[in-house]
């Protein structure tokens, strides 16, 4: 490329396109070649629009040349910044450039003549923004925290800050150096001016002194000699556990209610001159001497660090009356080696019992005694007595019953002596298993007086005073061993367990004899099984049983047993017989025998009057249907205690012997109708009408004569009568009552067509047709 002045003094010339011969093989060939020269342009030039550059093609003088240019910068975002003479080819700047926005412009160059054929082939334009120090260091942060603990050797590293600088990294202009320009004194820190690196510089960091420092540090560039930047940099001092928490007072007095648990007694102050609500500074307290049975406690309260001592344990003045105890406070987090020691570590605590009034109290609650039941009255069941806590002062006690619900008991309100006032009941409602159950109170006299209960629990016990009793007093048997089952004996007894059951069962030993016909097998506790050992005559038989109990003593009565024999069929069933019959009436003593025949015999009677008197009351005659008599009205209902089935029920009668009266009644099995249980024994069988003439004045006989013949009939029902009320039969061809015609209906009929049915429907007539 070759570079010529341009008219222009300040403007070069380019020849971007020059022809180089090159000699291939003896042979002189002509190559077109790019020259790309780099243009520098400095940001920041305010001198504008100027001319950068111009541009010539070596055929321009071939003919007229026309030049332009395209790319960022150009035609491109940011657009406008450069433009080309088309004509001369100078190539213009018409905005000020910033290196930071963009660092250099790729353009491409052209060529062509004035009929738009390419001349050269398209060049690229290169044009590179020379960097200024227009940017001043940024620190990351306005203000830095750092973080150090106390007493930290020199050269610990605290913390390190940075900077940037948006200038060439290349160039002085972005070489940054850091210098704390200010901080407290004594100077504590120093900072590397490369890498902005804090660290301390001497010994003496003391929380408790001073908790933080704040720095002012600076960053510059063109290796501090440029444009220059602040910030603040805090350092706040940790805390490291060096002090150890001390009492305030070497000897603390507290006081606590004896008979007491779980209550905050006292409080005990500490101090720390650590960092407060750390774990250099929470206390932790400890008993280490004077609690023997762990009946106190202390913890920490989280805010006030204070220790809260406790009772844990119920105190007694009586027993003790003063406790010392030593309590040590240390903190949560383990002292430093470097912490001094101290004295106030610990402190001694004394503790003062105070008395109070105490209730009685029961050595034994509750108290089980042991009572046998029909105790006489006055008897002495125990001695229920109370101890008073208060051993240091003499005080009464008085003791009262509170509870005594079958009032059996007596006490003696100064000796707690009790005694029965009446006869315990084994078999009383109120016993609970056996136990009868009692509350006893016992006051002293002290002000105010306090009391305290006693439960007795008195377990009254069985008397054998009754004898079993055997169940049964007569049985059937078979004569054949081989075909009887046994008779299935039990007892029982109206003592309670253990002076009941297991019963012994055994024949009355006077009676030896038995055995050599009978046996008896044990079965359970309440039953044993008789039995047969040989066959036997048919006959009623009375066998002495002794029946005992397992009470102490054992009490037996001797029970008489009728065992009836009796020949049996093959599955062991009695055939009967004058023996079965006597047999079962040979257990019953002869006045309830009489009794239970007199019963019958009244009964009979009584049954043979009341057949007698319906027998008379009975009556032949029978009014008509609808009789001058107002009273007359056929409405009675025998046997209410049945009622006829409906439209559907062709079980209870047959419907259509009453809608036919002319139908023969049908025979039964032996030739005679059956009769009803309301009509007379020696009632007879009426004859029914024939069938009424078409006249309508026949109706009326016609209806009653059939009613009159239907009542009287005694194997079948009457018309009124309601039978079966069971069964309704299912199904109906009648309609629903929302069908009967409303009253207001009924007064609108006409009922003069009654009086054509004779004289005894006018009364209808007149009590529906004149409303």
């Amino acid at each position: 490329m070759a570079v010529q002045e341009s008219p222009d003094k300040d403007t070069s010339v380019l020849y971007l396109w020059r022809e180089r011969s090159l000699r291939i093989g003896g042979i002189q060939r002509v190559k077109r070649a790019w020259v790309i020269p780099v243009i520098s342009v400095p940001e920041n030039n305010k001198n504008i629009p100027t001319v950068l550059v111009q541009i010539k093609s070596d055929k321009q003088h071939l003919g007229k040349v026309i030049y332009s240019i395209k790319g960022a910068g150009v035609d491109e975002e940011p657009k406008g910044i450069f433009s080309i003479n088309k004509i001369t080819g100078a190539v213009n700047l018409n905005a000020v450039l910033d290196r930071e926005k963009t660092k250099r412009f790729k353009l491409r160059a052209f060529a062509v003549d004035s009929g738009g054929v390419t001349l050269e082939e398209p060049t690229d334009l290169e044009i590179v923004v020379i960097d200024q120090n227009d940017n001043r260091p940024v620190f990351s942060q306005r203000v830095f925290h750092g973080h150090v603990l106390e007493g930290a050797v020199p050269g610990t590293l605290v913390m390190t800050v940075e900077a940037t600088d948006a200038d060439d990294p290349e160039t002085d202009n972005a070489v940054l150096r850091y210098s704390i320009i200010q901080q407290d004194a004594p100077e504590m820190f120093s900072i590397n001016q490369e890498t902005g690196e804090i660290r301390t510089v001497q010994v003496g960091l003391d929380r408790e002194v001073v908790g933080s420092y704040n720095l002012t540090i600076q960053v510059a560039d063109m290796f501090g000699q440029g444009l220059a930047t602040t910030a603040k940099a805090v350092i706040t001092i940790g805390d490291v556990n060096d002090h150890p928490p001390e009492f305030t007072q070497d000897e603390i007095v507290m006081e606590v209610p004896e008979h007491c648990s779980g209550l905050d007694i006292g409080r005990m102050n500490v101090t720390d001159k650590d960092l407060p609500l750390s774990s250099n500074w929470n206390a932790r307290f400890s008993i280490v001497g004077g609690d023997p049975r762990g009946a106190f406690s202390i913890r920490t309260d989280p805010q006030t660090n204070q220790g809260i001592l406790s009772v844990v344990k119920p105190l007694d003045y009586e027993e003790k009356a003063q406790h010392h105890l030593i309590v040590s406070a240390e903190n949560q987090a383990p002292l430093s080696p470097s912490a001094p020691r101290t004295a106030h570590s610990q402190t001694r605590v004394t503790v003062i019992v105070k008395n109070i009034n105490e209730a009685p109290v029961f050595p034994q609650n509750p108290k089980s005694v042991r009572v046998i039941e029909n105790t006489p009255p006055g008897s002495e069941v125990t001695v229920y007595s109370a101890i008073d806590p208060d051993t240091a002062e003499a005080q009464e006690i008085r003791y009262s019953l509170v509870s005594d619900p079958a009032d059996w008991l007596e006490l003696d309100p100064h000796s707690g002596r009790i005694r029965t006032r009446y006869t315990l009941d084994r078999k009383s409602p109120l016993l609970h298993r056996g136990w009868y159950t009692a509350l006893i109170a016992a006051s002293d006299n002290a002000l105010p007086p306090l009391s305290a209960t006693g439960t007795l629990s008195v377990e009254v016990l069985e008397m054998n005073d009754h004898a079993p009793v055997l169940w049964q007093h007569s049985r059937e048997l078979c004569s054949s061993p081989h075909t009887a089952h046994g008779i299935l004996l039990s007892a029982s007894d109206e003592d309670m367990e253990p002076q009941a059951q297991p019963f012994q069962f055994q024949f009355d030993p006077s009676f030896a004899e038995l055995t050599q016909n009978w046996t008896i097998s044990h079965l359970n506790g309440t039953h044993a099984l008789l039995q047969l050992l040989s066959e036997m005559q048919e006959g009623v038989y009375m066998l002495p049983l002794l029946v005992s109990d397992s009470g102490d003593p054992p009490l037996d009565q001797v029970q008489l047993l009728n065992v009836s024999v009796c020949s049996c069929d093959d599955i062991g069933t009695c055939r009967g017989g004058a023996a079965a019959l006597f047999s079962n009436g040979s257990g019953i003593s002869l006045g309830a025998l009489l009794i239970i025949l007199g019963s019958i015999a009244l009964l009979l009677f009584l049954a043979l009057l009341l057949l007698l008197f319906r027998c008379a009351s009975s009556s032949p005659g029978h009014k008509g249907l609808l009789s001058d008599s107002e009273d007359d009205v056929r409405d009675n209902i025998l046997n209410y205690n049945e009622q006829g089935g409906g439209e559907e029920d062709q079980d209870a009668y047959d419907m259509n012997r009453l809608r036919n009266p002319e139908l023969p009644v049908p025979p039964s099995p032996r030739l005679k109708p059956p009769i009803r249980r309301d009509a007379p024994y020696s009632q007879t069988l009426p004859r029914y009408p024939r069938r009424p003439s078409e006249r309508p004045s026949d109706i009326a006989d016609f209806i009653h004569d059939g009613l009159q013949a239907a009542d009287s009939d005694p194997s079948v029902p009457p018309y009124d009568t309601a039978l079966i009320y069971d069964y309704e039969g299912e199904g109906s061809v009648a309609g629903t009552l929302s069908s009967v015609i409303s009253s207001e209906e009924d007064c609108e009929q006409d009922y003069d067509y009654l009086h054509e049915w004779g004289p005894r429907f006018r009364r209808l007539a007149d009590m529906y047709g004149y409303q």
